[in-house]
Protein backbone atom coordinates (compact mmCIF):
# COMPACT_ATOMS: atom_id res chain seq x y z
CA UNK A 1 0.00 0.00 0.00
CA UNK A 2 1.14 3.55 -0.68
CA UNK A 3 1.88 5.64 2.40
CA UNK A 4 2.24 9.40 2.49
CA UNK A 5 5.49 10.98 3.66
CA UNK A 6 4.38 14.16 5.42
CA UNK A 7 5.96 15.00 8.78
CA UNK A 8 5.46 17.22 11.78
CA UNK A 9 2.26 16.04 13.49
CA UNK A 10 3.58 16.59 16.99
CA UNK A 11 4.17 20.30 16.45
CA UNK A 12 0.81 20.75 14.75
CA UNK A 13 -1.02 18.83 17.45
CA UNK A 14 0.55 20.84 20.23
CA UNK A 15 -0.21 24.08 18.45
CA UNK A 16 -3.87 23.06 18.11
CA UNK A 17 -4.19 21.77 21.67
CA UNK A 18 -4.84 18.27 20.36
CA UNK A 19 -2.66 16.13 22.55
CA UNK A 20 -4.46 14.41 25.39
CA UNK A 21 -1.44 12.35 26.34
CA UNK A 22 2.03 13.70 25.71
CA UNK A 23 4.50 11.39 24.01
CA UNK A 24 7.26 10.59 26.43
CA UNK A 25 10.91 10.34 25.48
CA UNK A 26 11.70 8.46 28.67
CA UNK A 27 12.99 4.91 28.62
CA UNK A 28 11.28 1.81 29.91
CA UNK A 29 11.13 1.56 33.69
CA UNK A 30 11.41 -2.22 33.62
CA UNK A 31 14.72 -3.67 34.75
CA UNK A 32 13.96 -7.22 33.63
CA UNK A 33 16.70 -8.69 31.45
CA UNK A 34 15.63 -12.29 31.09
CA UNK A 35 12.93 -11.86 28.45
CA UNK A 36 13.84 -12.89 24.91
CA UNK A 37 14.17 -10.07 22.41
CA UNK A 38 12.89 -11.31 19.05
CA UNK A 39 14.01 -9.85 15.75
CA UNK A 40 11.35 -8.19 13.61
CA UNK A 41 11.02 -11.30 11.49
CA UNK A 42 10.38 -13.54 14.51
CA UNK A 43 7.94 -11.38 16.46
CA UNK A 44 4.59 -13.05 17.13
CA UNK A 45 1.33 -12.39 18.91
CA UNK A 46 2.77 -14.14 21.97
CA UNK A 47 6.07 -12.22 22.05
CA UNK A 48 4.77 -9.45 24.29
CA UNK A 49 4.92 -9.39 28.07
CA UNK A 50 5.08 -6.93 30.91
CA UNK A 51 8.80 -6.23 30.33
CA UNK A 52 8.19 -4.67 26.88
CA UNK A 53 11.44 -6.38 25.84
CA UNK A 54 10.01 -7.50 22.51
CA UNK A 55 9.64 -3.88 21.43
CA UNK A 56 13.42 -3.42 21.59
CA UNK A 57 13.78 -6.00 18.85
CA UNK A 58 11.77 -3.81 16.48
CA UNK A 59 14.28 -0.96 16.46
CA UNK A 60 15.52 -1.85 12.95
CA UNK A 61 12.07 -0.98 11.60
CA UNK A 62 12.20 2.57 12.90
CA UNK A 63 14.95 3.71 10.55
CA UNK A 64 13.20 2.12 7.58
CA UNK A 65 9.92 3.95 8.15
CA UNK A 66 8.66 7.43 7.48
CA UNK A 67 5.85 9.65 8.66
CA UNK A 68 4.10 9.64 12.01
CA UNK A 69 1.92 7.14 13.84
CA UNK A 70 -1.11 8.62 15.59
CA UNK A 71 -3.24 6.71 18.08
CA UNK A 72 -6.84 7.92 18.36
CA UNK A 73 -8.43 6.83 21.66
CA UNK A 74 -12.17 7.32 22.28
CA UNK A 75 -12.80 8.70 25.76
CA UNK A 76 -11.98 8.65 29.45
CA UNK A 77 -15.51 7.98 30.75
CA UNK A 78 -16.56 4.53 29.48
CA UNK A 79 -13.49 2.95 31.07
CA UNK A 80 -10.55 4.25 33.07
CA UNK A 81 -8.27 2.04 31.00
CA UNK A 82 -7.61 4.58 28.23
CA UNK A 83 -5.91 7.14 30.46
CA UNK A 84 -4.53 4.73 33.06
CA UNK A 85 -3.19 1.99 30.80
CA UNK A 86 -3.57 2.37 27.02
CA UNK A 87 -2.00 5.80 26.65
CA UNK A 88 1.08 5.16 28.82
CA UNK A 89 1.50 1.59 27.51
CA UNK A 90 1.36 2.71 23.88
CA UNK A 91 3.81 5.50 24.61
CA UNK A 92 6.16 3.08 26.34
CA UNK A 93 5.89 0.60 23.46
CA UNK A 94 6.83 3.14 20.80
CA UNK A 95 9.57 4.64 22.95
CA UNK A 96 11.10 1.25 23.75
CA UNK A 97 11.20 0.49 20.03
CA UNK A 98 13.16 3.69 19.52
CA UNK A 99 10.52 5.73 17.70
CA UNK A 100 11.24 9.43 18.37
CA UNK A 101 8.59 11.38 20.26
CA UNK A 102 8.21 13.62 17.21
CA UNK A 103 7.07 10.61 15.17
CA UNK A 104 4.11 9.46 17.23
CA UNK A 105 1.24 10.84 19.29
CA UNK A 106 -1.47 9.36 21.49
CA UNK A 107 -4.62 11.47 21.66
CA UNK A 108 -8.05 11.10 23.23
CA UNK A 109 -11.37 12.38 21.86
CA UNK A 110 -13.08 12.79 25.23
CA UNK A 111 -16.13 10.89 24.00
CA UNK A 112 -16.83 13.25 21.08
CA UNK A 113 -17.10 11.83 17.58
CA UNK A 114 -16.65 15.31 16.10
CA UNK A 115 -13.49 15.80 18.15
CA UNK A 116 -12.07 12.46 17.08
CA UNK A 117 -12.74 13.19 13.40
CA UNK A 118 -11.02 16.56 13.83
CA UNK A 119 -8.07 14.82 15.47
CA UNK A 120 -7.84 12.45 12.52
CA UNK A 121 -7.96 15.33 10.05
CA UNK A 122 -5.17 17.08 11.93
CA UNK A 123 -3.15 13.87 12.02
CA UNK A 124 -3.48 13.27 8.28
CA UNK A 125 -2.67 16.89 7.45
CA UNK A 126 0.33 16.75 9.79
CA UNK A 127 2.04 13.75 8.25
CA UNK A 128 0.49 10.58 9.64
CA UNK A 129 1.22 7.45 7.66
CA UNK A 130 -0.53 5.17 10.15
CA UNK A 131 -3.60 5.75 12.32
CA UNK A 132 -4.30 3.40 15.23
CA UNK A 133 -8.03 3.88 15.81
CA UNK A 134 -10.30 3.01 18.71
CA UNK A 135 -13.39 4.79 17.41
CA UNK A 136 -15.83 6.68 19.61
CA UNK A 137 -18.63 5.04 17.60
CA UNK A 138 -18.97 3.20 14.26
CA UNK A 139 -20.18 6.28 12.36
CA UNK A 140 -17.11 8.25 13.42
CA UNK A 141 -14.87 5.28 12.74
CA UNK A 142 -16.20 4.84 9.20
CA UNK A 143 -15.72 8.56 8.47
CA UNK A 144 -12.14 8.49 9.75
CA UNK A 145 -11.30 5.38 7.76
CA UNK A 146 -12.75 6.89 4.59
CA UNK A 147 -10.66 10.00 5.20
CA UNK A 148 -7.54 7.91 5.73
CA UNK A 149 -8.14 5.83 2.60
CA UNK A 150 -8.55 8.95 0.48
CA UNK A 151 -5.09 10.09 1.64
CA UNK A 152 -3.43 6.65 1.41
CA UNK A 153 -2.99 6.47 5.19
CA UNK A 154 -3.10 3.00 6.73
CA UNK A 155 -5.52 2.32 9.60
CA UNK A 156 -5.25 -0.25 12.38
CA UNK A 157 -8.48 -0.76 14.32
CA UNK A 158 -7.50 -1.05 17.97
CA UNK A 159 -9.46 -2.97 20.61
CA UNK A 160 -12.75 -2.80 18.70
CA UNK A 161 -13.41 -3.30 15.04
CA UNK A 162 -15.21 -0.44 13.28
CA UNK A 163 -18.27 -2.12 11.77
CA UNK A 164 -18.62 -1.08 8.14
CA UNK A 165 -15.14 0.43 8.11
CA UNK A 166 -12.27 0.11 5.67
CA UNK A 167 -9.36 -0.42 8.00
CA UNK A 168 -6.32 -2.43 6.91
CA UNK A 169 -5.68 -4.34 10.15
CA UNK A 170 -7.20 -5.10 13.55
CA UNK A 171 -5.62 -5.64 16.97
CA UNK A 172 -7.70 -6.81 19.90
CA UNK A 173 -8.88 -9.63 22.10
CA UNK A 174 -10.90 -12.70 21.21
CA UNK A 175 -14.37 -11.60 22.32
CA UNK A 176 -16.02 -14.97 21.63
CA UNK A 177 -13.43 -16.82 23.69
CA UNK A 178 -13.75 -14.17 26.41
CA UNK A 179 -17.52 -14.70 26.65
CA UNK A 180 -17.02 -18.45 26.96
CA UNK A 181 -14.35 -17.83 29.59
CA UNK A 182 -16.80 -15.84 31.73
CA UNK A 183 -19.49 -18.53 31.50
CA UNK A 184 -17.06 -21.34 32.31
CA UNK A 185 -15.74 -19.24 35.18
CA UNK A 186 -19.23 -18.94 36.61
CA UNK A 187 -19.76 -22.67 36.22
CA UNK A 188 -16.58 -23.40 38.18
CA UNK A 189 -17.56 -20.85 40.79
CA UNK A 190 -21.01 -22.34 41.29
CA UNK A 191 -19.34 -25.63 42.16
CA UNK A 192 -16.65 -24.08 44.35
CA UNK A 193 -19.21 -21.99 46.24
CA UNK A 194 -21.57 -24.96 46.57
CA UNK A 195 -24.53 -23.25 44.91
CA UNK A 196 -27.19 -25.92 44.51
CA UNK A 197 -29.61 -25.77 41.59
CA UNK A 198 -28.12 -22.71 39.87
CA UNK A 199 -30.70 -20.19 38.70
CA UNK A 200 -28.76 -17.66 36.71
CA UNK A 201 -29.56 -14.11 35.60
CA UNK A 202 -27.57 -13.14 32.50
CA UNK A 203 -26.86 -9.40 32.15
CA UNK A 204 -24.90 -8.74 28.97
CA UNK A 205 -23.25 -5.52 27.84
CA UNK A 206 -24.55 -3.70 24.79
CA UNK A 207 -21.72 -1.53 23.47
CA UNK A 208 -19.81 -1.51 21.28
CA UNK A 209 -22.13 -3.68 19.19
CA UNK A 210 -19.46 -5.83 17.53
CA UNK A 211 -17.71 -6.65 20.81
CA UNK A 212 -20.98 -7.32 22.60
CA UNK A 213 -22.10 -9.68 19.85
CA UNK A 214 -18.89 -11.69 20.08
CA UNK A 215 -19.03 -11.86 23.86
CA UNK A 216 -22.69 -12.89 23.79
CA UNK A 217 -21.86 -15.62 21.28
CA UNK A 218 -19.22 -16.99 23.62
CA UNK A 219 -21.51 -16.83 26.64
CA UNK A 220 -24.31 -18.58 24.75
CA UNK A 221 -22.00 -21.38 23.57
CA UNK A 222 -21.49 -22.40 27.20
CA UNK A 223 -24.79 -21.43 28.82
CA UNK A 224 -27.17 -22.97 26.28
CA UNK A 225 -25.98 -26.58 26.74
CA UNK A 226 -26.08 -26.19 30.53
CA UNK A 227 -29.65 -24.89 30.41
CA UNK A 228 -30.78 -27.56 27.95
CA UNK A 229 -29.30 -30.30 30.13
CA UNK A 230 -31.09 -28.96 33.21
CA UNK A 231 -27.83 -28.18 35.02
CA UNK A 232 -28.77 -24.48 35.06
CA UNK A 233 -32.04 -22.59 35.03
CA UNK A 234 -31.95 -19.36 33.03
CA UNK A 235 -33.86 -17.31 35.57
CA UNK A 236 -33.75 -14.02 33.67
CA UNK A 237 -32.06 -12.33 30.76
CA UNK A 238 -32.97 -8.63 30.77
CA UNK A 239 -32.11 -6.37 27.82
CA UNK A 240 -28.39 -5.89 27.32
CA UNK A 241 -26.93 -2.75 28.84
CA UNK A 242 -23.55 -1.26 29.58
CA UNK A 243 -24.97 1.27 32.03
CA UNK A 244 -24.36 0.29 35.68
CA UNK A 245 -27.52 1.93 37.04
CA UNK A 246 -29.66 0.25 34.40
CA UNK A 247 -28.03 -3.10 35.09
CA UNK A 248 -28.83 -2.81 38.78
CA UNK A 249 -32.45 -1.82 38.13
CA UNK A 250 -32.93 -4.67 35.69
CA UNK A 251 -31.39 -7.13 38.11
CA UNK A 252 -33.69 -6.01 40.90
CA UNK A 253 -36.68 -6.49 38.59
CA UNK A 254 -35.37 -9.94 37.68
CA UNK A 255 -35.14 -10.90 41.35
CA UNK A 256 -38.74 -9.77 41.93
CA UNK A 257 -39.91 -11.96 39.08
CA UNK A 258 -37.54 -14.82 39.89
CA UNK A 259 -36.81 -14.78 43.63
CA UNK A 260 -34.90 -18.07 43.43
CA UNK A 261 -32.16 -16.42 41.34
CA UNK A 262 -28.84 -17.27 42.98
CA UNK A 263 -26.14 -16.25 40.47
CA UNK A 264 -25.47 -13.45 37.98
CA UNK A 265 -23.46 -13.65 34.81
CA UNK A 266 -22.38 -10.15 33.83
CA UNK A 267 -19.78 -9.17 31.25
CA UNK A 268 -18.49 -6.02 32.92
CA UNK A 269 -17.00 -5.20 36.30
CA UNK A 270 -18.82 -1.87 36.04
CA UNK A 271 -22.26 -3.50 35.85
CA UNK A 272 -21.35 -6.17 38.40
CA UNK A 273 -20.48 -3.63 41.10
CA UNK A 274 -23.96 -2.09 41.64
CA UNK A 275 -25.51 -5.55 41.54
CA UNK A 276 -23.11 -6.61 44.29
CA UNK A 277 -23.90 -3.43 46.23
CA UNK A 278 -27.59 -4.34 46.07
CA UNK A 279 -26.89 -7.92 47.23
CA UNK A 280 -25.06 -6.50 50.23
CA UNK A 281 -28.17 -4.51 51.19
CA UNK A 282 -30.05 -7.83 51.34
CA UNK A 283 -27.39 -9.16 53.76
CA UNK A 284 -26.11 -11.71 51.26
CA UNK A 285 -22.87 -13.11 52.73
CA UNK A 286 -19.64 -13.53 50.76
CA UNK A 287 -19.09 -16.66 48.62
CA UNK A 288 -22.79 -17.40 48.50
CA UNK A 289 -24.18 -15.58 45.45
CA UNK A 290 -21.61 -15.54 42.62
CA UNK A 291 -21.37 -12.64 40.20
CA UNK A 292 -18.95 -12.44 37.26
CA UNK A 293 -17.31 -9.53 35.48
CA UNK A 294 -14.89 -8.48 32.77
CA UNK A 295 -12.17 -5.86 32.86
CA UNK A 296 -10.00 -6.60 35.90
CA UNK A 297 -10.74 -3.10 37.21
CA UNK A 298 -9.76 -2.18 40.75
CA UNK A 299 -13.37 -2.28 41.95
CA UNK A 300 -13.91 -5.62 40.25
CA UNK A 301 -10.76 -7.11 41.74
CA UNK A 302 -11.68 -5.84 45.19
CA UNK A 303 -15.08 -7.47 44.81
CA UNK A 304 -13.24 -10.66 43.87
CA UNK A 305 -10.95 -10.61 46.89
CA UNK A 306 -13.94 -9.79 49.14
CA UNK A 307 -15.79 -12.89 47.94
CA UNK A 308 -18.71 -11.25 46.15
CA UNK A 309 -17.48 -11.44 42.57
CA UNK A 310 -16.23 -14.88 41.74
CA UNK A 311 -13.98 -13.74 38.93
CA UNK A 312 -13.17 -11.24 36.22
CA UNK A 313 -11.47 -11.39 32.85
CA UNK A 314 -8.12 -9.66 32.56
CA UNK A 315 -7.45 -8.17 29.16
CA UNK A 316 -3.67 -7.55 29.27
CA UNK A 317 -3.69 -4.04 27.85
CA UNK A 318 0.09 -3.78 27.86
CA UNK A 319 0.22 -6.72 25.42
CA UNK A 320 -2.49 -5.18 23.25
CA UNK A 321 -0.66 -1.85 23.19
CA UNK A 322 2.60 -3.51 22.21
CA UNK A 323 0.92 -5.55 19.49
CA UNK A 324 -0.65 -2.42 18.00
CA UNK A 325 2.61 -0.49 18.20
CA UNK A 326 4.55 -3.36 16.65
CA UNK A 327 2.11 -3.69 13.76
CA UNK A 328 2.17 0.09 13.24
CA UNK A 329 5.97 0.02 12.98
CA UNK A 330 5.85 -2.70 10.30
CA UNK A 331 3.24 -0.75 8.35
CA UNK A 332 5.13 2.53 8.74
CA UNK A 333 8.26 0.82 7.36
CA UNK A 334 6.36 -0.63 4.40
CA UNK A 335 7.28 -4.12 5.64
CA UNK A 336 5.07 -7.19 5.62
CA UNK A 337 4.19 -8.20 9.21
CA UNK A 338 5.17 -11.78 10.08
CA UNK A 339 2.42 -14.37 9.79
CA UNK A 340 3.06 -15.27 13.44
CA UNK A 341 2.01 -11.74 14.39
CA UNK A 342 -0.93 -11.30 12.03
CA UNK A 343 -2.00 -14.93 11.95
CA UNK A 344 -5.78 -14.76 11.80
CA UNK A 345 -8.61 -12.88 10.12
CA UNK A 346 -11.70 -11.43 11.72
CA UNK A 347 -14.95 -10.61 9.98
CA UNK A 348 -16.48 -7.16 9.76
CA UNK A 349 -20.06 -7.80 10.97
CA UNK A 350 -21.46 -5.26 8.50
CA UNK A 351 -19.49 -5.78 5.29
CA UNK A 352 -18.41 -9.39 5.95
CA UNK A 353 -14.92 -8.36 4.87
CA UNK A 354 -12.08 -10.49 6.26
CA UNK A 355 -9.60 -8.33 8.16
CA UNK A 356 -6.01 -9.43 8.93
CA UNK A 357 -5.70 -9.35 12.70
CA UNK A 358 -3.58 -9.77 15.79
CA UNK A 359 -5.88 -11.52 18.26
CA UNK A 360 -4.73 -11.80 21.86
CA UNK A 361 -5.84 -14.06 24.68
CA UNK A 362 -7.33 -13.14 28.04
CA UNK A 363 -7.11 -14.62 31.56
CA UNK A 364 -9.82 -15.56 34.04
CA UNK A 365 -8.86 -14.12 37.41
CA UNK A 366 -10.12 -15.48 40.74
CA UNK A 367 -9.11 -14.86 44.33
CA UNK A 368 -6.66 -17.75 44.10
CA UNK A 369 -4.94 -16.44 40.95
CA UNK A 370 -4.62 -12.73 41.77
CA UNK A 371 -0.90 -13.06 42.52
CA UNK A 372 -0.11 -14.83 39.25
CA UNK A 373 -2.20 -12.59 37.02
CA UNK A 374 -3.09 -8.97 37.79
CA UNK A 375 -0.51 -8.45 40.55
CA UNK A 376 2.19 -10.06 38.43
CA UNK A 377 1.24 -7.93 35.44
CA UNK A 378 1.00 -4.68 37.41
CA UNK A 379 -2.66 -4.16 36.52
CA UNK A 380 -3.05 -3.15 40.15
CA UNK A 381 -0.60 -3.00 43.02
CA UNK A 382 -0.95 -4.94 46.23
CA UNK A 383 -1.32 -1.65 48.10
CA UNK A 384 -4.21 -0.57 45.88
CA UNK A 385 -5.97 -3.93 46.01
CA UNK A 386 -5.61 -4.37 49.75
CA UNK A 387 -6.35 -0.84 50.87
CA UNK A 388 -8.63 -0.11 53.82
CA UNK A 389 -11.41 -2.60 54.41
CA UNK A 390 -9.90 -5.05 51.93
CA UNK A 391 -6.76 -5.66 54.00
CA UNK A 392 -8.37 -8.51 55.92
CA UNK A 393 -9.73 -10.05 52.71
CA UNK A 394 -6.24 -9.95 51.20
CA UNK A 395 -4.76 -11.67 54.23
CA UNK A 396 -7.42 -14.35 54.00
CA UNK A 397 -6.53 -14.83 50.33
CA UNK A 398 -2.87 -15.25 51.23
CA UNK A 399 -1.83 -11.87 49.79
CA UNK A 400 -0.35 -10.53 53.00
Amino acid sequence: MHLTSLRGLAALALAGGLLATACSTGTSTSTATTAAVPSPASVSATSFDSTFAAMSGLRPLVGEGHGTVVVLLPDTASSPRYAEFDAPDLTRAFTTAGLPATDFAVVNAGGSGAAQLAQAQTAVAGGATVLVLDAVDPVTGVAIEQLAASHHVAVIDYDRLTAGGTRDWYVGFDDVAEGAQVARGLSDCLSAWHVAKPQVAVVLGSTPADQAAGTAQGVTSVVTPLVRSGAWVLAAQPPATSDPATAEAEFQQAVVGHPATNAVLTTSDATADPIIAYLKTTRTPPRRYPVTGVGATLVGLQNVVAGYQCGTVEEPIDREAQAAAALALFVRAGARPPAALVGVRVEDPTTRAEVPAVVLGTEWVTSSTLATTVLRDGTVTRAELCAGAYAADCRAAGLG
